[in-house]
């Protein structure tokens, strides 16, 4: 790749930032799914999104209709078998951690092991179909 250049051939400042906007943006997390309608509720009622539609090979959740981001559940032919590459991570309100944990776990989640030490800042559970994802100790925000 020619220096000063982006992989995709754009121009890039000194800093390493684009210095023209870009034009892609993250737009839905896909995640594949035996029961379409079951996991988009479960997770809907996780982020305390709600289902923006619902067809018979795709569900998408999200916050609002106009919001940036959502996430799509899409149809797989099976279960899921082995451990996630990619999971989401959820951060607690304060003082909530093990509040939402039990929410969660009530609404279908189960805890799972994935080779935690047991000392880790975040808690590891799995939604209805297997899909690993963790719970983090409150985040601290930094005071300027």
């Amino acid at each position: 790749m020619e220096p000063g250049r982006q992989p995709n051939g754009g121009p890039r400042a000194a800093s390493g930032r684009h210095t023209v906007p870009m034009t892609v943006s993250l737009h839905h997390i896909v995640v594949d799914a035996v029961d379409l309608p079951g996991l988009a509720r479960f997770w809907a009622q996780v982020l305390d999104w709600q289902i923006l539609s619902e067809r018979e090979r795709e569900v998408v959740v999200g916050p609002a209709v106009d919001a940036p981001t959502g996430i799509c559940f899409m149809p797989a032919a099976e279960g899921k078998t082995v451990k996630n590459r990619l999971h989401l991570d959820l951060n607690p309100g304060p003082g909530e951690r093990e509040a939402e944990i039990a929410r969660i776990l009530a609404l279908g989640a189960r805890r799972v092991d994935v080779g935690q030490l047991g000392t880790e800042s975040w808690t590891v559970l799995a939604d209805p179909e297997g899909n690993e994802f963790c719970v983090l100790r409150e985040k601290r925000t930094l005071v300027a």
